[in-house]
């Protein structure tokens, strides 16, 4: 058990590192004028920390693992990729379905984001699998 310990942990700071990055500077104005009503003053965070949790080792389980398996970077980038997709897709087209203001261009950068965001944790996990065995 010991030796995931590692790997999650360096998944859970590059998700929460990236995903911080984004949402508080790069993307942040695009955010606030898309759900701005929506938004909270301040985030929920007993909420966020649960999410980041189940996240990384979701990310961690289901593409870096399975990369780590096989050998390949390249597999951890695709694998968090197509997790990204269907993560976030589902978020995303769910909230597009049922919520009134919820954007396609909001859909779409924030799925983009996600799949961008899942592949370069899971190569980070993947990278610290291999460094570390």
């Amino acid at each position: 058990m010991m030796r995931w310990v590692l790997p999650y942990l360096a998944t859970l700071i590059a998700i929460c590192v990236l995903d911080f990055l984004w949402l508080g500077f790069v993307a942040k104005d695009f955010y606030r004028g898309q759900v701005g009503g929506l938004l909270l003053e301040r985030p929920r965070w007993g909420a966020a920390g649960v999410f980041y949790a189940m996240y990384a080792a979701g990310v961690l389980g289901f593409a870096a693992l399975p990369a780590f398996d096989t050998g390949t970077g390249l597999r951890a980038l695709v694998q968090g990729a197509l997790l990204g997709l269907l993560c976030y897709g589902t978020y995303d087209l769910s909230n597009l379905a049922t919520l009134k203001g919820w954007s396609g261009a909001l859909a779409a950068v924030d799925v983009t984001w996600g799949m961008a965001v899942t592949a370069t944790a899971s190569l980070v996990g993947y990278a610290v699998l291999r460094h570390a065995t």
